[in-house]
C-alpha cells in the first residue's frame, strides 16, 4: 500500500480529520471521474461523490489494510453507482445543470484538444457521443466492468477485487461487453 495512503488512513483512523480530507483529496478527482462515466450526469456523479466519501468515513474502521486503499474506495463508488443505476426509472435532469445537447450530454463528457482542427473535434465528438451512449446501452453486468477497465484503466486484478467477482468472471464480462459494443457498433454505422 502506498505509505502516505497508509499514514492518512492511521491518522483518519485516529479521529484526525485533517488526514481524512487529505486522503479523499487524494482520489477525489478519480473517484468523480469514474462516478460521472458510469452514471453520465454531472450533478448525479457529484451526489455519488458526496455519498462515497461519507460511506468511507463510516466505514474506515473497517477498512483492512493488506488490500490497497484504492480498491476498496473504488469498490465503494462501483457499487454505489451500480445502486443508482439499478434505483433509476428515468434519466435525472436538474434545473441549474448547464446546457445539454440533445442526447442529454454535457460538456464535462468531452474534452477539448487544442491540436485538432474543428472537423477533427467534431468527429471525435461525435465518436465519443455514440460510444458514450452504447455503453450507457449495455447491461449493467457489462458497463461496470467496460467503465472500470477501459475508461478507468484498472487491470483486471484490480476489477476484481473492486467487484468481488474472479478474475475470470471479470474477463468473460469484459469480452461479452466488447462483443455487444462491437455489434452494436456495427449496426450503428450501418445507419
Amino acid at each position: 500500500m502506498d505509505t502516505i495512503d497508509s499514514r492518512l488512513i492511521q491518522l483518519s483512523q485516529d479521529g484526525d480529520q485533517e488526514a481524512f480530507a487529505q486522503l479523499l483529496e487524494r482520489y477525489a478527482n478519480q473517484i468523480y471521474r469514474l462516478c460521472y462515466r458510469m452514471l453520465g450526469n454531472q450533478h448525479e456523479a457529484e451526489d455519488a461523490v458526496q455519498e462515497t466519501f461519507l460511506r468511507v468515513h463510516m466505514n474506515l474502521d473497517r477498512y483492512d489494510g493488506n488490500y490497497k486503499f484504492s480498491t476498496w474506495i473504488f469498490r465503494i463508488c462501483t457499487n454505489l453507482c451500480l445502486d443508482r443505476l439499478r434505483k433509476r426509472t428515468k434519466p435525472a435532469y436538474s434545473l441549474d445543470s448547464q446546457m445539454n445537447d440533445e442526447e442529454g450530454t454535457d460538456g464535462y463528457a468531452f474534452l477539448e484538444s487544442k491540436e485538432l482542427t474543428p472537423e477533427a473535434q467534431l468527429i471525435l465528438s461525435e465518436s465519443q457521443r455514440t460510444v458514450r451512449r452504447l455503453i450507457d446501452d449495455l447491461p449493467e453486468k457489462y458497463k461496470s466492468i467496460i467503465v472500470l477497465r477501459y475508461l478507468q484503466d484498472l487491470s483486471v486484478k484490480e476489477i476484481s477485487e473492486i467487484t468481488g467477482m474472479p478474475e475470470s468472471t471479470v474477463k468473460t464480462r469484459m469480452h461479452r461487453g466488447r462483443e455487444l459494443l462491437r455489434r452494436k457498433l456495427k449496426i450503428e454505422s450501418i445507419f
